[in-house]
């Protein structure tokens, strides 16, 4: 089965060497578990020509808001709707759980109570779930269609879908602690009030549910779907 990335954003200069780009994270992720990926830079404007072009889809996280001016932004919505039409699996993250809202007639915008940072805990049916999370932006209005798997008092729209083809999550399951431990020190400082970024430094040593988003997953993209 092919994985089509859409990379929404490059992992900043200075952990890009220890850590890779952001492709590069989502491939780790999913490592051996029987797919194949091709990427397509659209933040650069690399598209495929459609949906047709790989199996299932994941859009990654992006310093940019899905708000923004970006001549890559339309058309990467236009192709959002395409998958949701096509009904083939879609998968988004951070940038990617905002932009895939408002493509569907949604809105995203800086929140007003501030920064989720390192190691945030959402509530789902299933029980209580952790991951890294670094965001501003959310999703404040839901589109048509979409049910909220999970969230907290925070982020209460923490986790998307629609249909059973589109699934979204605001924090990020790719992120090792180590990588947010660097965008803390290396992004993090001036932008983000620092006792966020210290509490969030504090608990990086301890568990997050990665490999538990990786299981499912590589098990959604693989469902039959009528």
């Amino acid at each position: 089965m092919k994985i089509g990335i859409l990379q929404t954003g490059h992992s900043p200069e200075d952990l890009y060497e220890p850590f890779g780009d952001y492709d590069g994270m989502f491939r780790g992720m999913l490592d051996g578990k029987g797919f194949e990926f091709q990427t397509w830079a659209v933040v650069d404007g690399i598209f495929p020509d459609g949906p047709q072009d790989a199996d299932g889809w994941l859009i990654t996280g992006s310093r940019h808001g899905a708000y923004e001016d970006h001549a890559w932004i339309p058309p990467l919505e236009d192709l959002i709707r395409a998958i949701h039409a096509s009904k083939q699996p879609l998968a988004g993250i951070c940038f990617g759980h905002q932009i895939i809202a408002q493509a569907l007639g949604g809105k995203v915008a800086k929140f007003e109570g501030g920064w989720a940072v390192g190691r945030v805990t959402y509530q789902t049916q299933d029980g209580p779930l952790t991951l890294n999370a670094w965001h501003q932006d959310q999703v404040v209005e839901l589109p048509e269609g979409a049910r909220v798997l999970g969230g907290n008092d925070f982020c209460r729209n923490g986790i998307l879908a629609y249909g059973d083809h589109i699934i979204s999550w605001q924090p990020h399951p790719e992120f090792p602690s180590a990588f947010v431990g660097g965008l803390i020190e290396k992004r993090g400082r001036g932008v983000v009030p620092d006792e966020v970024l210290d509490r969030a430094a504090a608990g990086l040593d301890a568990p997050v549910d990665n490999q538990n988003i990786a299981t499912f997953l590589a098990e959604f993209y693989r469902k039959e779907r009528t």
